[in-house]
């Protein structure tokens, strides 16, 4: 089996309220630590007069990790760990999270605190789209019209993602694919057309975010 190194597919944002302040989180991708502390930045100019605005990001995968977390503020231990706890707990990586809170004049306590930004976090991961980070070649594929409609289906069947078709002298495939997986489906394609489809590979991209099917 593949390890699988998910990431967020996309930015996404959800709103809890905690006795009346309100915890705003925002979590997307981060492949380094410069692209956690740029969505900081961003939120922060979005949300220009919140109380606080903490931030917590684990970047990379595996053996080759950096964890990172701030309380901007808030009393020691009771926003960026709790928030930094959550994001190990969800199995992904280059990942950043801040959490915006507007103060709604209730002292929360350090547990209440604790909790708030733990769960804040829990809530956005729930909608947070996932991602596959994969090593991908874009290839084109130059089909004979007789054998496309059996290759457009190999390509299907082997998950290859199309991005776009050109109809000329012959079809023209621009497609994206798992590095790991180019030999087999270009055996597999090559078989499908009895050698007749010519396969270039135009780019390979190491931190390609294929979503999960």
């Amino acid at each position: 089996m593949k390890e699988q190194h998910l990431v967020p597919a996309r930015e996404e944002r959800h709103e809890i309220k905690v006795s009346n302040s309100r915890f705003i989180a925002t979590a997307g991708p981060a492949m380094s630590l410069d692209d956690a502390k740029s969505l900081v930045a961003r939120i922060r100019r979005e949300y220009p007069d919140a109380t606080h605005h903490v931030m917590a990001c684990v970047i990379g995968h595996g053996n080759s990790v950096t964890m990172h977390c701030n309380d901007d503020g808030e009393p020691s231990g009771t926003a960026g760990r709790p928030a930094l706890a959550v994001l190990k707990g969800s199995s992904l990586g280059d990942v950043a999270v801040v959490v915006t809170r507007y103060y709604g004049g209730t002292n929360l306590g350090t547990g209440g605190l604790t909790r708030a930004y733990g769960d804040a976090v829990r809530a956005v991961l729930a909608t947070l789209p996932r991602a596959r980070k994969i090593s991908t070649h874009t290839i084109s594929v130059t089909v004979p019209y007789p054998c496309f409609e059996r290759i457009r289906r190999l390509i299907s069947i082997h998950h290859v993602q199309l991005i776009n078709q050109e109809f000329g002298e012959n079809v023209v495939l621009l497609a994206r694919l798992d590095v790991t997986d180019f030999d087999l489906i270009q055996d597999a394609l090559r078989d499908a057309s009895g050698g007749q489809l010519q396969i270039t590979i135009l780019e390979t991209n190491p931190n390609t975010l294929m979503p999960l099917l």
